[in-house]
């Protein structure tokens, strides 16, 4: 994080609806320049994040600041925020040109302005000859892109996005998520993006926030996401995620040794805090295991297998009634077949036994 004041700062921010929480208690920095995705499960809370910042609703409890200024109170066209949103909400009547140049118009911008500043972002979103066009005439891609030149032109401090290209297939969505990178690196605004849709989020984000019934549950880069997560939610939410039910028997700075059943002891990194004796969980990605032997090794029968490109994916059932999903290449076994195979000791990453079963999802 910088040192000079965040663009976005949400201090114990709470939104409550009658006796529901939909935030409780949200601490958030956003840096200045950071492209910055809030993501998680329908419910979560992302979306109500958005509208605290936007200006569309305001929070029961706590302090939203934009670059320092407190928004409590402040309407949303005073804000020096604009959203980008799922629908688009395009002028029909309006062209590619003037849908862009609207919002100018009402702030009484001069002409000249106008056609200047329209212009070049026409020409960073790739829309260049096709001003003249209706929105009718346009892809959901090419609306997209009118909808984030609309909003951009206005030169906001800060660029909202609530889930922006939901709506899109998965050709024009990958097709967008570089563009929208590129375009925030050109115009060096930060970007607060919401999505339920984690690739998505961290193919592009600087940074991320994993957010669960209200609360945020981890914060970081995307690797560190992914690699450590905090808790088995955000293991499982970021992608699949094995369980192993493991008992720690040693702490040793910010390692462990565990045990689980029928596979053995050893030794792999954590999150802090852990006591002998707990209960945990060891979280192993299934792209970290591999047919065949290995540091600890896990033999089960093999209950199903899907083809995904490169890899097939096996679900395995162990000994112990654990269901674990191994990526392996080429020829697999097949259904009902015994199989072993294995994963490497710091590969495993080990949370606190939250509950939730060995499900693969």
């Amino acid at each position: 994080m910088s040192m000079m004041e965040p663009a976005v700062r949400l201090s114990g921010v709470e939104r409550r609806y009658g006796d529901a929480y939909a935030l409780r208690g949200i601490d958030l920095e956003i840096a200045e320049g950071e492209f910055f995705s809030l993501i998680g499960p329908s419910g979560c809370g992302k979306t109500t994040t958005l509208r605290l910042v936007s200006g569309l609703d305001e929070p029961t409890a706590g302090r939203v600041e934009v670059r320092g200024t407190p928004m409590m109170g402040v309407p949303a066209h005073r804000r020096p925020v604009t959203t980008v949103f799922q629908n688009y909400a395009l002028f029909p009547h309006l062209d590619v040109f003037e849908n862009v140049a609207f919002g100018l118009r009402e702030r009484k911008v001069a002409n000249d302005e106008i056609r200047r500043r329209v212009a070049g972002m026409l020409d960073l979103v790739d829309l260049v000859g096709r001003e003249r066009a209706k929105p009718r005439e346009l892809s959901g891609g090419q609306q997209q892109r009118v909808a984030l030149a609309r909003s951009l032109v206005l030169d906001p401090e800060v660029l909202l996005l609530d889930e922006p290209l939901g709506a899109l297939d998965l050709r024009l969505r990958k097709q967008l998520q570089g563009l929208l990178k590129t375009v925030q690196r050109e115009v060096g605004i930060t970007f607060v993006y919401v999505t339920h849709d984690q690739e998505e989020a961290f193919s592009m984000s600087d940074r991320v926030a994993i957010l669960r019934e209200g609360e945020i549950e981890q914060v970081g880069p995307p690797r560190e996401v992914y690699d450590r997560p905090r808790t088995a939610f955000v293991a499982d939410f970021v992608g699949g995620a094995n369980r192993l039910a493991v008992t720690v028997l040693e702490s040793d700075g910010d390692g462990y040794r565990v045990e689980a059943d029928g596979i053995g002891s050893w030794q792999t990194a954590g999150v802090p805090g852990l006591a002998p004796g707990a209960s945990a969980i060891a979280i192993v990605r299934p792209e970290a295991m591999r047919l065949g032997d290995g540091d600890i090794v896990v033999t089960g029968n093999v209950r199903d297998h899907s083809f995904v490109g490169p890899f097939v994916n096996l679900d395995v059932v162990t000994p112990t009634g654990a269901m674990l999903r191994c990526m392996a290449p080429g020829r697999t076994p097949q259904p009902e077949a015994a199989t072993t195979f294995a994963f490497a000791a710091a590969d495993a990453w080990i949370v606190a036994d939250g509950g939730g079963g060995q499900a693969v999802e």
